[in-house]
């Protein structure tokens, strides 16, 4: 999962030759939205189907989330399962780390680790120790203990995200100031720096032990640019599908001068690179977080949480990207 950045201005931009590279080689959904705005419920309703009306980043506030998730299907099913978060804090429940010569440094973002904030995962100390640093990654996937699923969130200058400002000893990707404008020097910087970050996700796991015909990877970010539109909180724009919420007008929590209505998380990159299956593949289908969960649902003959499923909403899996028809 990588962060707001548009379908616009990652595929065929210059700054992004890798993930172009993939978008047109193996396969892409063109028509691919998140689910919302801002970060946290998108990664939210991507384990459990649903944002439960979160519609801020304030994940502090997130103190009872006691709700089904992906986790509690994929054990129940006996289906392994891995989340990698790049630097990671040692106490998983940290807001923001590393810690700096007493200053928090905010590489990592709890947001961007849904894990974390369901009560049934973060108050159990066996599930907690699936929630992993990323460093970990390459020995699961060649010593034996790989997942059958596994949630990648690289860290803020690798995931396009930006704002540390900073420069960290060890952390060459550092500093990464926020863009203030598509493709300006500190937005180009961070899409380079992500492009270069996800070819060595990709290197590492398509050459580990783990990787199969039968495998895949998805990369999507969660949602689109901040541009700055005051109409809709600051997002490039709120164009969604597939049972995206719908907000009153003036909510707060977006801007008084929301008109209402549905408040989607705009159109962005998905790609999905398979071990045996789709090359040179669009996929014109209307897609979102929800689609994607439903297609993890239903690899694993699992049950549908909240909107996974839906299809009266528009909520169908993916089957199409990857190379498959059903």
């Amino acid at each position: 999962m990588l962060e707001n950045h548009s379908k616009s201005s990652v595929i065929d931009d210059p700054n992004a030759p890798y993930l172009t590279q993939l978008a047109h080689t193996y396969a892409m959904a063109d028509q691919y939205y998140g689910v919302t705005h801002p970060s946290m419920p998108n990664y939210i309703a991507s384990i459990a189907g649903d944002n439960f009306g979160i519609q801020d980043d304030e994940d502090e506030n997130v103190v009872n989330l006691d709700r089904r998730n992906l986790v509690d299907q994929l054990e129940a099913a006996d289906v392994s399962w891995s989340a990698y978060m790049e630097d990671l804090p040692a106490n998983k429940l940290d807001r923001y780390g590393p810690v700096v010569n007493g200053t928090e440094i905010k590489l990592y973002a709890k947001k961007h680790n849904p894990f974390v904030l369901f009560d049934d995962i973060k108050n159990d100390p066996a599930r907690m120790e699936h929630v992993r640093d990323y460093s970990a990654l390459e020995s699961d996937l060649d010593g034996g203990s790989a997942a059958q699923f596994v949630w990648i969130s690289p860290n803020q200058c690798n995931d396009m995200h930006g704002g540390v400002y900073e420069t960290v000893a060890g952390h060459p990707e550092t500093p990464c100031p926020y863009g203030t404008t598509k493709d300006d020097p500190n937005d180009a910087a961070l899409k380079q720096k992500a492009d270069n970050w996800v070819k060595g996700a990709v290197t590492t796991i398509t050459s580990s032990k783990a990787w199969t015909r039968r495998s895949a990877i998805v990369i999507v970010t969660d949602e689109n640019d901040f541009t700055g539109n005051t109409t809709t909180g600051g997002w490039e724009n709120a164009e969604g599908c597939c049972d995206s919420p719908y907000v009153p007008a003036h909510d707060p929590r977006v801007s008084p001068d929301w008109p209402g209505g549905t408040y989607g998380g705009g159109l962005i990159p998905a790609i999905v690179v398979t071990g045996g299956g789709a090359r040179h593949v669009v996929d014109h289908t209307a897609y979102n977080h929800y689609s994607l969960l439903t297609t993890i649902e239903d690899n694993w003959h699992l049950a549908h949480l909240g909107h996974a499923g839906d299809t009266a909403g528009g909520v169908v899996p993916m089957w199409k990207t990857f190379g498959r028809h059903s």
